[in-house]
């Protein structure tokens, strides 16, 4: 027997909410952040209209869940400072994009957007993403009534399609989303906690966004 539909929207809709979204915005305005903030409200209502009484924000683990972050954060620039191969085929052809940013350069120069980016990717992906793939996903496969599965159960299947299709969803970054799908999977079976898992992925997030900012390596927001 299938889930409550009430239960499956919690953690499903805010993601389904970002993913089309996004894909109304590439066909009314491709290489255009202009709707972003669109995006932003759609998705936080979705998360407070629907997902909030299944949303944990108290982390068992919160100074192991901050190194948890950092080190994905790591995996997620080191290859590209040390080899520089994101350019090669495999991470840069038609099916998967290439690394580099759909921001115009006038946004860049723009406060509000930039305070709004960063906000998103660090208070409303991490909720989306997890609340998906490690809350709903990743107990789904293992059984469609999957309330019923404790958080943090491990099966073989589930853990690995979970980490694939998490890869699949990061375009040129798809080989560090293998590994970041792997570790924040494997976060989620340690702690037991999807709490934890959403302070790792906001650690992450907001590390990134500095390095964005700072550094000007807005390759990473795509």
């Amino acid at each position: 027997m299938p889930a409550p539909r009430s239960a499956t929207l919690a953690y499903v809709a805010p993601f389904v909410a970002f993913i089309g979204v996004m894909a109304v915005e590439h066909y009314v305005a491709p290489n255009s952040q202009i709707l972003y903030p669109i995006r932003f409200l759609i998705v936080l209502a979705a998360i407070l209209l629907v997902s909030r009484p299944y949303i944990q924000l108290r982390p068992k683990a919160p100074l192991a869940s901050i190194v948890v972050g950092i080190a994905v954060f790591l995996i997620w620039v080191a290859p590209d400072a040390l080899f520089n191969y994101r350019h090669f085929w495999l991470f840069d052809n038609s099916i998967i994009g290439s690394a580099s940013t759909s921001i115009p350069a006038d946004m860049k120069a723009s406060f509000w957007f930039l305070a709004l980016r960063t906000l998103g990717s660090v208070a409303l992906v991490p909720i989306i993403e997890e609340l998906f793939w490690r809350g709903w996903l990743m107990r789904w496969l293992i059984n469609p009534d999957f309330e019923k599965v404790p958080l943090g159960t491990y099966a073989p299947m589930a853990f690995w399609m979970v980490a694939i299709l998490f890869a699949s969803e990061h375009g040129p970054y798809w080989e560090v989303g293998l590994i970041a799908g792997i570790a924040y999977n494997w976060w989620l079976i340690r702690t037991k906690s999807l709490a934890d898992c959403i302070l790792a992925h906001a650690v992450t997030n907001g590390i990134l966004a500095a390095y964005v900012l700072v550094g000007g390596h807005w390759q990473y927001w795509l």
